[in-house]
C-alpha cells in the first residue's frame, strides 16, 4: 500500500568502536541499569546505549549534542538582538547591538565549522580491523531534546476518554522511557529494532491522542544532523520523519563498520546501505514541507544517491573478492567494468552535491571525498583493463600483431590510470580534513604504487613515442546488469509491537477521531423475547442489531445516544467499564505493513458500519443493563 503524502508544517553484536571490554564500560552495549523499560504487561524490554559510554562514537555523538545546544543558544541571542535592532531608534543602541550581532555570528560560524569537522570524522565509524579498505561516508544521528508527555496524555485520557489518567501512569512512563532509549540506539540490529519499535508506537499514539483538528500542545524538538540548527513542531509527523531519518542514519553507520575484506562483511554492508537508501527515499516521497534542511527533498535525494553509490562500491569489492588470483582476461575485464560503474555513480553524486541548494549545506570533506572516489575508481577501471590486455598471450605467430596492439593499449590504459591516481591524490590534498584521514591516503598511495609497478614491468624504450589513447571503460553486459543496487524500503512489520495503551480499548473504536457523551445509564426491562437486541464479540461487547418491536426498539429515547443518526455532535460510542478491553492488540503481519506506513491516512470506513457501538456489560443485572 502506498501511503498518502504527509505534510510537515513549516516553521546482537555489541558496537565495535572500542577494543576495550565491557568491564570497563568502554563499549557501546546496552546499559546495565534499565534505560529502556522494566518488564510489564504492555512494556518493552529494549534499551538504548549508555550515553556516557566512552567509545569513540559515543564521544562524537555527545560532542554533537553539546554543539547543537550551543548553536540553539546563539541563535536565540541573535534573534533577540535582531528584534532589538529593528525596534530601537537610538543610534548608540543600534551600534552596540550591531557589535553584539557580529560576535554572535562569529560564534555561530565557529560552531558550524566544529560541527562540520565532527560530521567529517568518518574514520570513527569504520571497521577497526587491520584490513585496508576505502572508508565509507556515514551520517550522525539527529539529536532531540527530552520530552515529557505525562501531563498532556493524562489530560487527553480524562477529557476525551472520560477516564482517570492516573490509571495509565505505567503506560505513559513506558512510552516516555522508550523515547528516551531510542535517542541512543546501539549500532547493531538491536538498535535498529529499538528505532523501529518507537516508530511503530508513534502510529498508535497518533491514532489515540492526536485528533485531526487539535494538538496536544507539546513541541517536538530536533536538531539538523549536519548544521545543528534547531527545529520544533507540534505535529507528530515531525517526530515520525526525524525517527525515520535516524533509521537511515543508523543503517549507514552499520554499513560503515563492516569488515569489507570478507564476503560476509561486504554482504552486510550492501544490505545496510540499501536499507539506508530506502529509508531516505521513503522519507523523501512521503513527507513535504520539511522544517529542517536535512529532511528537504534536495538533501534526501543527495543522500539516496550517495547510499546507492556506496552500495555499488561494495559490489565492486565483492567482485574483487570473488575473482580468482590471475583469473585471466574475463575476470579482469569484469572488474574494469564494475570499477567504471562505481566511477559513474560517484560522478552523479558529486554533481548532486555541487548543486546550489546543496553545495553550501554538505560538508566540504564529503564532496571532496566523493570526487576523490570518482577519480580513484576511474583509475582502477583503466588498471584492470590493462591487466586484462596483458593477460592475453598469443597462441600462434599469426596473432602476434594483434597481441602487440593489445599490449600497446594496455600501456595506454596504465598511463591513464596513473594520471587518474595522481589526480585523486591532488584533490585529496586540497582538503584539510581529508589530509588527516590516514586510511584514505594509504589506499590512494597503494593503488598509485601498484599502477606504477605494473607500468615499469611492461615499459620499453621503443614505446616511448607511442601515442595510443586509452578508450573509456563502459559497464555493460548481462552479468553486470544483474548487480544493480536495490533501494529497500523499511519493513516496519518485521518488529512486532503491542499498543502500549491497549487498555483504552480497540483502536478502531477508541481513537482520537471519535467522540463520546458523558456516561449515562440505560435501563431496559426484559420482555418475553429478552432485551430486544443481539450482541457479538467481547472486549468490548458490540450491539449487532435491534429486534423490531422489542423493548430496545420501543425505548428509543433511552437508546438515542447509541444511535448513529443522533443529531447531537457528541454522539458516538460510549465510554467503557473498568473491566473491559484487557486484550492486547498486537500489530499482526497482515495489518502492520499497511497501517504503519499510512502516516497521513484516516480511516475510510463505510457509514453503514458506524452503527456498531460499545456497550459495557460489567454491571448487567437480571432485568436491567447498565451502559
Amino acid at each position: 500500500m502506498v501511503p498518502e503524502e504527509e505534510s510537515l508544517p513549516r516553521g546482537g553484536e555489541e558496537d565495535g568502536d572500542s577494543s576495550s571490554s565491557s568491564s570497563n564500560n568502554n563499549n557501546e552495549g546496552c546499559r546495565g541499569s534499565p534505560l529502556g523499560f522494566q518488564p510489564s504487561e504492555s512494556g518493552s524490554l529494549r534499551k538504548g546505549c549508555d550515553p556516557l559510554a566512552h567509545s569513540q562514537r559515543s564521544k562524537l555523538q555527545h560532542r554533537r549534542a553539546r554543539i547543537n545546544q550551543q548553536i540553539n543558544k546563539e541563535m536565540r541571542m541573535r534573534a533577540g538582538a535582531e528584534n532589538l535592532f529593528r525596534a530601537t531608534s537610538n543610534h548608540k543602541v543600534k551600534e552596540t547591538v550591531a557589535l553584539e550581532l557580529s560576535y554572535v555570528n562569529s560564534n555561530l560560524q565557529l560552531l558550524k565549522e566544529e560541527l562540520e569537522e565532527l560530521n567529517s570524522s568518518v574514520e570513527v565509524y569504520q571497521n577497526d580491523s587491520d584490513s585496508i579498505s576505502v572508508p565509507m561516508i556515514p551520517l550522525g544521528l539527529k539529536e532531540t531534546r527530552e520530552l515529557d508527555l505525562t501531563s498532556a496524555l493524562k489530560e487527553m485520557i480524562r477529557d476525551h476518554y472520560g477516564e482517570d489518567g492516573d490509571l495509565y501512569e505505567t503506560e505513559i512512563r513506558n512510552f516516555v522511557e522508550l523515547r528516551q532509549a531510542m535517542r541512543t540506539p546501539s549500532r547493531n540490529e538491536a538498535g535498529m529494532e529499538l528505532l523501529m519499535e518507537y516508530y511503530s508506537q508513534l502510529y498508535f499514539l497518533d491514532n489515540r491522542f492526536f485528533p485531526p483538528n487539535k494538538n496536544l500542545g507539546v513541541f517536538f524538538h530536533w536538531y539538523d544532523s549536519l548544521t545543528g540548527v534547531p527545529s520544533h513542531q507540534r505535529a507528530l509527523a515531525f517526530e515520525k520523519g526525524s525517527v525515520l531519518f535516524n533509521i537511515g542514519a543508523l543503517q549507514t553507520q552499520i554499513g560503515a563498520r563492516q569488515d569489507r575484506t570478507t564476503l560476509q562483511g561486504v554482504d552486510c554492508a550492501i544490505e545496510a546501505f540499501q536499507k539506508a537508501s530506502g529509508a531516505f527515499n521513503y522519507l523523501k516521497e512521503n513527507f513535504s514541507n520539511a522544517p529542517s534542511l536535512d529532511m528537504s527533498t534536495a538533501s534526501l535525494q543527495m543522500l539516496v544517491r550517495l547510499m546507492v553509490a556506496q552500495v555499488q562500491e561494495c559490489v565492486f569489492e565483492k567482485a574483487l573478492l570473488l575473482s580468482a588470483p590471475g583469473g585471466g582476461f574475463l575476470s579482469c575485464l569484469h572488474l574494469a567494468q564494475e570499477a567504471a560503474r562505481v566511477e559513474e555513480v560517484y560522478t552523479l553524486v558529486y554533481q548532486t552535491m555541487t548543486q546550489p541548494h546543496v553545495k553550501d549545506y554538505v560538508p566540504f570533506s564529503w564532496s571532496t571525498m566523493v570526487q576523490v572516489k570518482s577519480e580513484h575508481f576511474k583509475a582502477l577501471s583503466h588498471y584492470y583493463a590493462a591487466l586484462a590486455l596483458c593477460d592475453c598471450p598469443p597462441t600462434s605467430e599469426a596473432e602476434l600483431p594483434e597481441h602487440e596492439k593489445a599490449f600497446l593499449q594496455a600501456h595506454a590504459h596504465l598511463r591513464r590510470a596513473i594520471m587518474k591516481h595522481e589526480e585523486a591524490m591532488r584533490i585529496h590534498g586540497m582538503c584539510k580534513i581529508l589530509r588527516k584521514m590516514d586510511l584514505l591516503q594509504e589506499v590512494l598511495s597503494l593503488a598509485h604504487k601498484r599502477s606504477l609497478s605494473k607500468y615499469s614491468e611492461i615499459d620499453h624504450e621503443e614505446d616511448f613515442f607511442e601515442t595510443v589513447e586509452a578508450p573509456d571503460i563502459h559497464r555493460k553486459g548481462a552479468r553486470s546488469q544483474n548487480r544493480r543496487p536495490e533501494i529497500k524500503s523499511p519493513n516496519f512489520s518485521k518488529v512486532k509491537v503491542t499498543d502500549l495503551f491497549h487498555r483504552l480499548g480497540p483502536l478502531s473504536v477508541f481513537c482520537a477521531k471519535n467522540k463520546w457523551r458523558p456516561l449515562r445509564m440505560v435501563r431496559l426491562v426484559r420482555g418475553e423475547n429478552g432485551f430486544g437486541f443481539t450482541l457479538r464479540g467481547d472486549s468490548p461487547v458490540l450491539i449487532a442489531g435491534v429486534v423490531p418491536g422489542g423493548c430496545a426498539a420501543v425505548d428509543k429515547k433511552s437508546l438515542a445516544m447509541m444511535s448513529p443518526s443522533s443529531p447531537s455532535p457528541g454522539s458516538g460510542v460510549l465510554p467503557k467499564g473498568s473491566k473491559e478491553n484487557r486484550r492486547k492488540t498486537p500489530l499482526g503481519p497482515s495489518r502492520g505493513a499497511s497501517t504503519l506506513l499510512a502516516w497521513g491516512k484516516r480511516s475510510k470506513r463505510s457509514k453503514t458500519t458506524a452503527s456498531t457501538y460499545s456497550l459495557p456489560f460489567s454491571a448487567m443485572g437480571e432485568n436491567e443493563l447498565a451502559c
